[in-house]
């Protein structure tokens, strides 16, 4: 008999209560009442110390470019991006990542070894003005400064020559860190790359110098809105050298393990929501901080639905940021890293 008929059924009668199954001792929903208890029950937060800011500098330009497939988000000038950067570490951001964009490219992305050249000249401008205020991080990879697109020197069959690409690798990382880069983000997926890149450094004596390895780095459609950040030449795709989503984690685990023997200071997994799974495995198992980038297609999807009032949009992004970092990120990359740290203080 349900337990409201049985209380029924008792009305009247003196000390003849009926057995009725206690409520729950423990009640969840306690602790769920106001913000204030839900704010000290929690225990999984995103300190604007784990938020690193992309930031992209173009060359040729008198004043920041909109990126249109990414509302908010700039391809700066020299003067923008230092105003920007400073914001950034106003806000309490615990890093930035820097993409050059070039106005001239060619077959080896001569520009991205180039001292001169608008990513490392950009990064030795945040380094004067910025010191040692914050970690400043340097994309290194060909495909923005290549006229094709691509990530590496591409062999006579038009594929992707690996270990040629490893040798632009090496140049690239000596002129980052002569730029003032702290961390360098191998985001070529060149089997191989992190080890090529610690022995440059090494046999520089600048060992101070730090690799953030993309290890997993899936060929995702997610990166659509970068294509637009830095004007990329590519046709086609790289799922020759990008890991295969298809694939499960322990080929991720297996690029992970790769990386860190051979000197990865920190690993990245790439994009992050799609891969939680991933991260999650990723982060059980590394020796080292791991690292997710929200990546441009996800800040896309949330900044589009928010605009058509289908999501709402602060919650919508504190929502995915507590999920990559519940996942076991570390750090996390994101378009949203000045706003939502500002948010916290």
């Amino acid at each position: 008999m349900p337990i409201v008929d049985v209380a029924l059924s008792t009305v009247g009668r003196v000390n003849q209560l009926p057995t009725i199954p206690p409520f729950p001792v423990s009640r969840m929903r306690r602790l769920r009442r106001t913000p204030a208890l839900r704010k000290l029950a929690s225990d999984i937060s995103v300190r604007p110390a784990d938020l690193i800011l992309p930031m992209f500098v173009a060359e040729g330009l008198s004043e920041p470019r909109p990126i249109s497939s990414m509302p908010g988000v700039l391809q700066h000038t020299s003067d923008s991006l230092v105003k920007a950067a400073i914001e950034a570490v106003q806000a309490g951001v615990g890093g930035l990542m820097l993409f050059g964009v070039p106005t001239t490219k060619d077959a080896v992305g001569s520009g991205a070894d180039d001292p001169n050249g608008v990513l490392n000249a950009g990064l030795a401008r945040l380094k004067f003005e910025l010191g040692d205020s914050t970690v400043l991080m340097a994309d290194l990879c060909l495909d923005e400064f290549t006229d094709h697109g691509h990530c590496g020197v591409l062999a006579v069959d038009g594929s992707v020559d690996n270990d040629a690409t490893l040798e632009r690798y090496a140049a690239m990382a000596l002129a980052q860190a002569e730029a003032g880069a702290d961390l360098l983000g191998t985001s070529g997926m060149m089997d191989g790359q992190v080890g090529v890149v610690r022995r440059a450094l090494d046999g520089v004596q600048r060992s101070e110098v730090g690799v953030l390895a993309y290890a997993p780095k899936y060929a995702s459609a997610f990166y659509g809105p970068f294509r637009e950040a830095v004007d990329s030449s590519l046709v086609g795709d790289r799922q020759a050298y990008q890991q295969d989503p298809s694939r499960g984690v322990n080929e991720a685990l297996a690029e992970v393990a790769l990386d860190v023997a051979e000197g990865a200071d920190v690993v990245m997994v790439k994009p992050a929501l799609p891969y939680l799974d991933v991260l999650s495995a990723v982060a059980a198992s590394s020796p080292v901080p791991v690292a997710a980038y929200q990546v441009s297609g996800e800040y896309a999807m949330v900044e589009a639905a928010a605009e058509r009032g289908w999501i709402d949009r602060e919650r919508a992004i504190a929502e995915t940021l507590l999920s990559i970092r519940r996942a076991g990120a570390s750090m996390i990359l994101t378009y949203w890293a000045v706003e939502h740290a500002s948010r916290q203080s």
